[in-house]
This record gives C-alpha cells, structure tokens and sequence, in this order.
C-alpha cells in the first residue's frame, strides 16, 4: 500500500474567503517504510499572506515573490499523490484548498482529488481513540513519544514528516522514524532520501523474550479466573 503523509500552509483561513497555498510537503511511505521520496514546494498565490498566518509559518509575501504558482506544479504535485492513501491531519482542511486551487485552474477532473486517492484523517482518527483529549499535532507528539522539538513555527514538510511517525505509532506502535529535520527549506520538487535522518534498513532484529515457565503458570491461573467468573469458555484459551 502506497502512502503520501501530507500537510500544507495557507495564506490564511477559510479558503472561502479566497485564501490561496503557498507551501505542499508530502512523505512517501510504502506499507510501512519511507521511501525517500518526498514533494515540498513553495507556491506564490497572488495574494496577501494575513498576518495571524505569518505569526503560524513565518512565510512571507517577499520569500515566497520569485515562487512557481500552483499552475507550474499542479501536474507534477498531481502525479506524486495519484492513487495513493493520502494521510492528512485535519484533512477537510488541506483537501479543500488543493481542490479549490484545481478549480481556479479550470481542471474540474482534479478538483475532487478524493476521487483519485485515498483520504485518511489522523484528527478524526486521533478523536476515535482519544475521545475528549487534546488531538492537535503537537498533543499526539507528546503521547506517542515522538521527537518535534524542531517545531518553532508550522511548516508543510516538516509537518508531513512528524505526522508520518505519528501516523505509524497510532496504527502499530512504529516510532521514531527520524524523518523530520536536516533538510533546508530552499529547494522545490521533490526530496532526495539522503536529505533526511532514516532508520537503517539493516538494522538489527528486536530479541524476542520467551516467557518463563512461572509466568505461563500465572497466565493460565489468570484466564482461569476470567472463565470462573464469565462462566464461559475462553476460546483463546490454548
């Protein structure tokens, strides 16, 4: 299974308002693993940048003056995220502002990108889990242990990076991935894999710790307890 963990930065909120992208990073995962493949672009939107958003990402109108529009990346950005399993914190918020941007384009084939991937929403994911507790980025970095102290100020790749090992220890306890963080913010396109910290591939197995003969005893006198008091058998009991 093919994953792209996506975030994005905006001129401001909400996209009716006109406000436009000015930053994608994605991160590759397949199955599980990364892959090294990544997307990050900066993109002029032909607009003011609010300053309550500049005060989140810290990208200004004069950085971002010399920057492609969304109509010189719309296609490469198109084919990097096809028929992939986009997995997006917030998603209805970073979904919405790339479908507008196809819209603007006149690309009413691509201005549904659900209907060429996957979507997969970690905030809705997280509330599921952790009903009534914080779910913002930085929270599920601090519950499942994963490094974002590079996290001054939002930014899409980034982001992407930390939501990728977030991502993974919520759906199979995989942290510390160690995608986010040497990479500098100049370059447009795609990532090459030497840009980021990656666990080895050939690192070593994890020891597997057989149980003693005293707590399998403690095990059996346990479910021993739970059909006592169930008064059923334990089909998983062998």
């Amino acid at each position: 299974m093919r994953y792209v963990v996506l975030d994005t930065e905006t001129t401001g909120m909400p996209v009716t308002d006109g406000h436009r992208i000015i930053e994608i990073g994605c991160v590759e995962l397949e199955g599980r693993q990364p892959t090294g493949r990544h997307y990050h672009v900066y993109i002029q939107p032909d607009r003011k940048i609010d300053e309550g958003a500049i005060a989140v990402h810290g990208i200004t109108d004069d950085y971002l003056k010399d920057k492609p529009r969304f109509k010189d990346i719309a296609d490469e950005f198109f084919e990097f995220v096809r028929g992939a399993e986009l997995v997006i914190h917030n998603a209805a918020f970073d979904i919405g502002f790339i479908n507008n941007e196809y819209a603007l384009l006149g690309q009413s084939d691509r201005s549904d990108l659900s209907a060429h991937c996957g979507v997969l929403d970690t905030l809705m994911l997280a509330r599921q889990r952790h009903p009534g507790q914080r779910n913002n980025l930085d929270a599920l970095c601090k519950r499942y242990g994963v490094d974002n102290s590079g996290r001054d100020l939002h930014g899409a790749l980034l982001d992407a990076e930390i939501l990728a090992e977030v991502y993974l220890a919520m759906t199979g306890g995989q942290t510390n991935l160690s995608l986010s963080g040497d990479g500098g913010d100049e370059g447009n396109g795609f990532v090459s894999a030497s840009a980021v910290r990656r666990i080895s591939a050939d690192r070593a197995a994890l020891a597997i710790l057989a149980p003693t003969p005293e707590e399998l005893d403690a095990h059996q006198q346990f479910l021993a307890r739970i059909k006592k008091a169930s008064g059923i058998e334990l089909a998983w009991n062998d």
